[in-house]
């Protein structure tokens, strides 16, 4: 089994969506009340995950690891880019609440 497929089907999904352009299938991901934390910025809802997004650049990952916790899902990945210091290897996406239906918290950071 490789990390990918080790991750719920929501967070697999996540990742399937996050490398493209927006769409409505990824915002629906998250619930209506959803955090999203990144470098050190909360983005609480999903209109403020939508300007999150429009402000961050368009990246490709690669998943390397995948833990699966009590206290949630922590996926580790490379991320490409154009940004300076790309490629970033070691990126954390920390699934806290979620359950097959959406997503209502994720914390990013390294």
């Amino acid at each position: 089994m490789t990390a990918t497929q080790a991750a719920p089907a929501i967070i697999r999904r996540y990742f399937e969506l996050a490398g493209q352009p927006d769409s409505e299938d990824y915002f629906a991901l998250f619930a209506e009340d959803a955090v999203v934390e990144d470098e050190s910025t909360e983005h609480r809802g999903v209109q403020a995950i939508r300007a999150w997004r429009r402000a961050v650049p368009l990246v490709s990952y690669e998943i390397t690891d995948v833990e699966v916790a009590a206290t949630g899902t922590v996926v580790t990945t490379t991320i490409t880019g154009d940004f300076p210091g790309s490629p970033f290897a070691g990126l954390r996406y920390r699934f806290g609440d979620y359950d097959d239906n959406a997503i209502r918290l994720l914390r990013i950071a390294p």
